[in-house]
């Protein structure tokens, strides 16, 4: 009789755990550092315009 070698099932939550934490970093990435040049460029204009 043969033997059938059966496998493991790897499980999928380290890869959506690696996933969220990429995203998140995107996130940071092009949203945050967008936000802030936006603040320091009104603070710029804002402070020019009121001369």
């Amino acid at each position: 009789m043969a033997e059938i070698k059966i496998e493991k099932k790897k499980p999928i939550w380290p890869w959506i755990v690696a996933a969220l934490i990429i995203g998140a970093l995107l996130y940071y990435v092009f949203v945050k550092d967008h936000d802030a040049s936006s603040e320091s460029t009104m603070e710029i204009e804002n402070s020019t315009s009121a001369q």
